[in-house]
């Protein structure tokens, strides 16, 4: 099997990399905000997970929005715990790079965020988001609620009739509850926060998120 259909296919539970116990070391603090990075979050504030392609440009984009109060970028989906950059690169993690985001829903409400998540990048592409290739550049939700997860996945749909009208493939976005969530290194922290012209391949359809109730 070469790299790039090692990368393209999910590895099983009995392929992936073992990983180890010891969590990655990051932040206190969200380099823009100040806020914190780790929970215990305040009360009132709500938690979501997203993958879109790199989780640099996905992080920026959800961290402007206002009523995010703070965001992370990290790894989910797969088996392998406390898994390396590199090795979610290899493809033998299965998890994707995702953002966590900590909002508060008085300012921007979940379907807020699923609007922007629709419509910032490509939601049709499998195991690819533009020219980034792989397992973890997949689209994907994961969910922190069961009301989440019910509004995610009518979210899917209506964003599917949008897409058939504007001639786009199907959805392949993963819709899910969040398993473990693992902060990615320190250095990937608001990355784009500190290199402003590092690399963002973030790009959507064009098409408009039109919610049906």
């Amino acid at each position: 099997m070469g790299l790039f259909s090692k990368k393209s296919a999910m590895p099983t539970a009995a392929d992936s990399l073992p990983g180890r116990s010891t969590l990655m070391p990051v932040p206190d603090s969200h380099f823009l905000s100040g806020e914190p990075l780790q929970p215990p979050f305040a009360a009132h504030l709500q938690q979501a997970v997203f993958g879109m392609g790199c989780f640099w440009g996905a992080e920026r984009r959800f961290w402007e929005a206002p009523g995010v109060v703070t965001t992370a970028a990290g790894y989910t989906g797969g088996t392998t715990p406390n898994p390396t950059y590199e090795e979610v690169c290899s493809g033998m993690t299965g998890h994707n790079e995702v953002v966590l985001v900590v909002f508060d829903p008085t300012i921007i409400t979940y379907a807020g965020l699923l609007a922007l998540f629709w419509e910032s990048h490509n939601p049709t592409q499998g195991m690819r988001q533009g020219n980034d290739m792989g397992t973890q550049y997949r689209s994907g939700i994961y969910t922190t609620t069961p009301d989440q997860l019910t509004e995610a996945l009518a979210s899917e749909q209506d964003f599917q009739a949008s897409l058939d009208a504007a001639g786009f493939s199907k959805i392949t976005t993963e819709i899910a509850p969040v398993t473990d969530f693992y902060y990615a290194e320190h250095y990937h922290q608001q990355y784009l926060a500190k290199v402003p012209n590092g690399y963002c391949g973030l790009g959507g359809t064009g098409v408009c998120y039109a919610p049906s109730a």
